[in-house]
């Protein structure tokens, strides 16, 4: 297990989605210590002191690779104060703070599995979507819903990634229809991702592995919905990012 660092980061880069939702691109001021797709983050927003204690933080999944040791990317919604904050206060060039690698939300790769992802909880799943080889030979459902098709903000990774990934299968789902400036694809399906919308579209789903990421209201109503449908709880993994 790698050892939790705390490093300084500049902002490199902040991109603006709409509808409060950002992705941040952080550069470290020293090499970040290995960690594995899946885990999270602790950003700071005020100075920290090695001769006092850790300033207020929040926890963000690393939406970026492993491999680059010199990047880090986290994606955030405006929900609550720490988040306004961020909103707020964070700008190209400041100076922040991050301790990492937290987290045990690593996927197993020795089976089939499905991914399940609400907003930006799909940045649990993003450095691990990166990794994929073609010759990944488990299959792997992503199923990928936002309030809206601007906020499939990994939209263009995952598609990528399904281009050349013979075994990996995504999904799209978005709660509001389009609106008339709104490019959607003929894959993008208008209505809320369920656990019934996973179950009818995924080859023997009794017998898959379930990785949940997303809000806490999403989390356990599915979780509840796979476990009533008979899927074990050694079967369900969940990332509680709030």
């Amino acid at each position: 297990m790698a050892t939790v660092q705390k490093i300084r980061c500049q902002v490199e880069r902040i991109t603006d989605y709409g509808g409060h939702v950002y992705t941040v691109d952080l550069h470290p001021i020293e090499r970040l210590p290995r960690f594995r797709p899946g885990q999270f983050l602790h950003l700071a927003l005020d100075p920290y002191d090695a001769s006092t204690f850790w300033p207020e933080s929040r926890v963000f999944s690393i939406a970026s690779s492993p491999i680059q040791r010199d990047h880090l990317q986290i994606a955030y919604a405006v929900q609550g104060r720490f988040t306004a904050r961020m909103e707020q206060e964070l700008a190209v060039g400041k100076r922040v703070w991050v301790k990492l690698p937290y987290g045990q939300f690593v996927i197993e790769d020795a089976r089939d599995i499905v991914l399940v992802a609400g907003g930006t909880g799909v940045t649990a799943f993003t450095a691990f979507i990166a990794g994929l080889t073609p010759g990944y030979g488990n299959d792997i459902h992503l199923f990928y819903g936002a309030r809206n098709p601007k906020l499939l903000i990994y939209q263009e990774l995952v598609r990528k990634r399904a281009d050349t990934i013979p075994h990996f299968h995504p999904r799209y789902y978005v709660e509001q229809s389009p609106g008339s400036d709104d490019l959607i694809s003929p894959d993008i399906q208008v209505g809320r991702l369920s656990i019934a919308t996973v179950w009818e579209n995924v080859p023997a789903p009794s017998q898959k592995h379930f990785y949940l990421s997303g809000p806490p209201p999403m989390l356990k109503a599915f979780s509840h919905d796979l476990r009533e449908r008979g899927i074990s709880p050694e079967a369900i993994r969940i990332d509680a990012w709030e």
